[in-house]
C-alpha cells in the first residue's frame, strides 16, 4: 500500500512515468485501448462534421453514441442513480475531476458543455468539443452577461446544457465551492417557463470490482499540474473502473428565490451526493443496489419465484 501510495503521489505532482511494479498497469492494453479510440475518432469526426454542417438532427444524436462506446472502449461501467431530467432544456449543474467526466455525462446526457473559452484552443479536446456544439465563455461576471444571448439562443432551441460551476477540475476527493456568477445561466425563461436546473454529481468508485479510496484517485482526476498525455496513458492500461453518477431533484431558480441561494442549494446537493458515492455510505433507498447500470453489465434480473411462494 506503501508504494502504490508513492506512485499516486508522483501521479498528483506530475512526476512521471511512474514506475511501479506494484502497479497493474498494461501497456499493450492502454495502446490496444487509445489505438482503438483513435479510430472511432477519426471515422466519427467527418460525420459529425458534415452533420453541423447540413444541419442534421444527427449532429445532436451521434455525440451521446460517440461517449457511449469510447466509454466501452475503456472498460467503464457507469452506475446511474436517480432519474435523469426528462424536460427540455434543462441546465445540468454538475462537479468536475476528470476529462473522463465529459465522456460519461456525454454518454448519459444528450446535450452541450459549458466550457471555459480557452478549451477552444487545445488540440483534439478543442476540436471534440466544437463538434458537441460546446458553448464556449469567459468566466469573468461581464462577459457572460453579455454571452446570454447566446445560451439563451441555445435554450430556445431545446438544447440541454452541461455546466461545471467550480471553474476547475479537483482532485475527485471533495467537491469545490461552486461560482454564484456562473449561474447566470440559470436566469432564464424558456417559452415562457422556468429553466430546469438538475444537480448531478459523478463519483469513480471501484477498480476491478475494489473501493477506489483516497491514494488512488490521482490515477482518475486530472489537475492542476499533471501531465495530461502521461495521465491518459496510464489511465488507459488500467482495469474496469465503475464510475457512479446520481441525479438529484430539478429545481429551478424561482422556487430557490435568489441566484446565490440556487448556487449554494446545487453545491449542496452535488457534495452530498459526491460523498456518499465515494464513502459507500447511502441513506435508505439509494446506493448502488437501487443504480441502473449502463455501459458494461445489465440490469439485474428478478429472481424467479420459488415454488409456493406467495
Amino acid at each position: 500500500m506503501p508504494v502504490i501510495l508513492s506512485a499516486a503521489r508522483r501521479v498528483a505532482r506530475g512526476k512521471w512515468p511512474v514506475t511501479d511494479p506494484t502497479l497493474v498497469h498494461s501497456p499493450l492494453v492502454a495502446a490496444s485501448r487509445l489505438f482503438v479510440y483513435g479510430v472511432w475518432t477519426l471515422a466519427l469526426v467527418p460525420l459529425q462534421f458534415f452533420a453541423l454542417k447540413l444541419r442534421l438532427p444527427l449532429a445532436q444524436r451521434l455525440p451521446q453514441l460517440y461517449h457511449r462506446i469510447c466509454c466501452r472502449i475503456l472498460n467503464i461501467r457507469l452506475e446511474v442513480i436517480g432519474r435523469r431530467s426528462r424536460v427540455r432544456p434543462t441546465l445540468f449543474v454538475a462537479n468536475h475531476s476528470s476529462y473522463l467526466d465529459i465522456m460519461v455525462y456525454g454518454a448519459l446526457i444528450k446535450g452541450s458543455f459549458v466550457t471555459k473559452a480557452e478549451v477552444a484552443k487545445w488540440p483534439l479536446f478543442g476540436m471534440l468539443a466544437k463538434l458537441q456544439r460546446s458553448v464556449f465563455v469567459d468566466r469573468r461576471v461581464r462577459s457572460l452577461l453579455t454571452q446570454k444571448d447566446e445560451i439563451a439562443r441555445r435554450l430556445t432551441a431545446r438544447d440541454n446544457l452541461i455546466l461545471f460551476p467550480e471553474g476547475t477540475s479537483n482532485d475527485g476527493n471533495q467537491v469545490l465551492p461552486f461560482k454564484s456568477s456562473l449561474f447566470v445561466v440559470a436566469d432564464q425563461q424558456v417559452r415562457g417557463n422556468d429553466l430546469t436546473v438538475q444537480p448531478v454529481s459523478i463519483a469513480y468508485t471501484r477498480l476491478d470490482g475494489m473501493p477506489v479510496g483516497r491514494h488512488l484517485r490521482p490515477f482518475f482526476a486530472w489537475y492542476g499540474d499533471m501531465d495530461l498525455l502521461s495521465h491518459i496513458w496510464l489511465l488507459a492500461g488500467l482495469g474496469r473502473f465503475t464510475v457512479t453518477v446520481t441525479f438529484d431533484k430539478p429545481v429551478t431558480l424561482a422556487q430557490l428565490g435568489s441566484r446565490k441561494a440556487l448556487c449554494q442549494y446545487c453545491w449542496q446537493t452535488v457534495s452530498t451526493s459526491h460523498a456518499e458515492a465515494i464513502t459507500g455510505r447511502w441513506p435508505e433507498g439509494r446506493g448502488p443496489r437501487r443504480a441502473r447500470r449502463w455501459i458494461r453489465g445489465r440490469r439485474p434480473r428478478r429472481p424467479a419465484a420459488r415454488a409456493g411462494s406467495a
